[in-house]
């Protein structure tokens, strides 16, 4: 079994009611799940941002690679804008049926 440390946190009245609602509930059986609950949610979600921000860089290099080599388009907001038109309106169309 892991060793727990204990810490002292403080928290706004708002977290510290939700918590301890959370408790009365019966939802969890002490203030330290709610919190250990919250954080491993945290951490979640830092390395799933960890991943886009990686994917992101990623993208960013092949694009810089890219011009590097010349393989670049001319801009063309007209065209974006009318591409996203068209997406808007078929996601509608999905929506609806």
């Amino acid at each position: 079994m892991s060793t727990i440390e204990r810490m002292t946190i403080t928290l706004t009245p708002e977290i510290a009611h939700t918590v301890r609602a959370a408790v009365r509930s019966g939802e969890y059986a002490s203030s330290s799940e709610v919190v250990r609950e919250a954080l491993r949610d945290w951490r979640y979600k830092r390395a799933f941002q960890e991943q886009e921000l990686q994917g992101l860089r990623t993208k960013i290099r092949q694009g810089l690679n890219d011009v590097s080599e010349g393989d670049v388009y001319d801009f063309d907001s007209e065209r974006i804008i009318r591409k996203g038109e068209q997406q808007s309106s078929y996601s509608g169309l999905l929506l609806r049926s």
